[in-house]
């Protein structure tokens, strides 16, 4: 009995997991299925392409964390992160290529089930795509732009990642420059961090930590996945069935995921994620062609760099590595672009007056603006009217009186999708208060409150970026401080 014991532990740890521990795991996993009625799609590569989205679920979030992680705010229903998971045919190697959330990206024409009415193709931000279909809208997309097949499908929100970085027991962080940020409330000094699932989420989720707003976002997701690996590599996660049955519930418990991902497809990754480790993965975002590519009705997106795109998911359908396999460079010799100088550290032309412009993501002139008088001061609507216009914002020139006039601060209401004009008009009212508001559409509604005195501050659009960034490609080794 102990010879047989004993062999059938040594069976289960040389496959990584077996199917007596993941008995039951297959039930707690949501089902979805996003290829339902899709024809004409890419042809399939070599390798597995996993599409995962992480979505704005802070509805299930308690109210205790909501306020603990600055999790307020209305869900906006639509996907947070999008990304590519390629892993290779012979399960060596993991490739992860973050796909920007404010991508342009043309819907293909379909059918709404609920209605039957059909939609014809049409622009939008990528992560409204998931708004507009779900996650069959969302493959369709992703596979139009990237014409590479995808093979399963994986939809995590912001419980199942809480839940995965505390049954870890934490995930250590390293960053050389101090990161704030007031919208998500992180706080990162220089050095070493060990981040539980809660701050890890701030981590992830922060947006404002500098000018490059979601691009810099893209490579801390990408630098906590990379540590995500080597958690899970180095304290033996992979190798003993329990704990990795702890982490998969864990993970299972709230995800959704396609039909034809189940325990088999669990227990194939599982022996493949054996043998990985931060030198076995790679990162990548996908090339940016144009930042500040503004859509009428959607606002301001990003461009891919098509042919280098193109080469990108090319080299994924030939289940080629993206990173040559050499010695890391040392920080010396690997180049990063200067962040825009801050504003007080800008030059300035001679004899200019008053506080430097404010650096925004989104140019004030695309901005559209509704102006409504909070308060009982007649006239304080068209002042401020007046002054964002003098400012270069797109007001309308036709301000309203609001229809609860005792507003002490300045509310901006604004629609998730447009994010990123909320944050600029924000910055040319100091003290104003964000509120997101589901389906308002693309004008921007400034309710003016007793705090506004008549200044509006001077903003402009940064610096320009070359027309072509090539993303770099990181091995999970890489990324340390």
């Amino acid at each position: 009995m102990r010879a047989v014991t004993t062999l059938s532990v040594v069976v289960l740890a040389s496959a990584g997991i077996g199917h007596s521990v993941m008995a039951g795991l297959d039930a707690d996993i949501a089902r979805v299925d996003p290829f339902k009625d899709m024809k004409n799609r890419p042809a399939p590569g070599h390798g597995m392409n996993v599409l995962l989205v992480g979505t704005d679920g802070r509805d299930q979030i308690t109210e205790h964390e909501r306020r603990k992680y600055r999790l307020g705010g209305a869900p906006c229903h639509c996907t947070d992160t999008i990304m590519i998971v390629h892993i290779s045919a012979d399960r060596e190697r993991a490739t992860v290529v973050s796909l920007p959330r404010d991508s342009y990206a043309e819907v293909p024409s379909h059918v709404d089930e609920a209605t039957g009415r059909t939609h014809p193709a049409h622009p939008i931000k990528l992560n409204a795509a998931y708004a507009e279909g779900g996650p069959q809208q969302t493959v369709r997309t992703v596979e139009d732009m990237t014409h590479l097949k995808i093979d399963h499908y994986l939809e995590v929100d912001f419980i199942t990642f809480m839940r995965t970085v505390d049954v870890l027991g934490g995930v250590p962080i390293c960053t050389a420059q101090p990161l704030q940020d007031s919208y998500t409330g992180l706080h990162l000094s220089p050095g070493t961090h060990t981040l539980n699932g809660g701050q890890a989420l701030q981590y992830v989720r922060s947006r404002h930590v500098d000018a490059a707003s979601d691009l810099s976002r893209m490579k801390r997701q990408q630098q906590f996945l990379a540590a995500l690996i080597e958690r899970a590599t180095s304290n033996g996660v992979l190798l003993n069935p329990i704990r990795f049955r702890d982490v998969t519930r864990a993970v299972l418990g709230s995800v959704r995921a396609d039909t034809g991902f189940g325990t088999d497809e669990l227990l194939d990754l599982g022996r493949a994620m054996r043998n990985f480790s931060p030198s076995s993965s790679e990162f990548t975002t996908v090339p940016i062609g144009q930042l500040g590519y503004v859509v009428k009705g959607i606002g301001s997106t990003l461009k891919w760099d098509r042919a280098g795109a193109d080469r990108l998911f090319q080299s994924l359908r030939e289940d080629k590595p993206l990173a040559a396999a050499t010695p890391a460079p040392t920080h010396a010799a690997t180049p990063t672009p200067s962040p825009s100088p801050s504003p007080s550290l800008a030059p300035r032309p001679q004899g200019a007056r008053g506080p430097a412009p404010v650096t925004v993501e989104v140019a004030p002139a695309t901005i559209r603006v509704q102006v409504e008088n909070g308060t009982g001061t007649a006239g304080l609507a068209r002042r401020m009217d007046a002054a964002l216009a003098a400012t270069g914002f797109a007001t309308n020139h036709r301000p309203v009186t609001a229809a609860h006039r005792d507003l002490g601060r300045t509310v901006i209401s604004f629609d998730p999708r447009w994010d990123r004009s909320a944050r600029s008009l924000a910055a040319a009212l100091p003290g104003s208060v964000l509120r997101a508001v589901p389906g308002q559409g693309p004008v921007l509604r400034v309710t003016v409150g007793a705090d506004f005195k008549g200044a509006v501050r001077t903003v402009r659009v940064a610096a320009p970026v070359p027309p072509k960034v090539e993303a770099p490609v990181i091995r999970g080794d890489e990324k340390v401080c």
